[in-house]
């Protein structure tokens, strides 16, 4: 007679590897969430994050 599988194992292996997935795509979308405004910023010819004042807006 062979031997019985273990499906408890494959089961924890099979868990265990779906977490880590799961914990990797958390943490690639925390990452572009993070990167996502500083790549804003970058696009102001001046790099501030300030508003440019509009000449026109109020002229005394």
């Amino acid at each position: 007679m062979g031997k019985k599988p273990n499906f408890g194992f494959e089961k924890r292996q099979k868990d265990l590897k779906k977490q880590q997935k799961r914990e990797d795509k958390a943490e690639k979308k925390r990452l572009k969430r993070e990167a996502g405004p500083e790549q804003g910023e970058e696009a102001q010819a001046d790099g501030s994050s300030e508003p440019l004042p509009d000449d026109d807006a109020e002229t005394p």
